[in-house]
């Protein structure tokens, strides 16, 4: 059987920090289950 894997890495607007930065989140999924983590690092929010 096949494992499939899948990373997912998007920023969540609604926890903006007060410097404007984004933080960076992780989404993995193995084989339908998923779990999500933050990575501690962050990116500019674009205008």
């Amino acid at each position: 059987m096949a494992t499939r894997i899948s990373n997912l890495f998007s920023g969540k607007k609604v926890k903006t920090t007060s410097n404007n930065l984004l933080p960076i989140y992780l989404r993995v999924t193995i084989s339908g289950k998923r779990f999500g983590r933050s990575i501690n690092r962050y990116i500019a929010l674009g205008k």
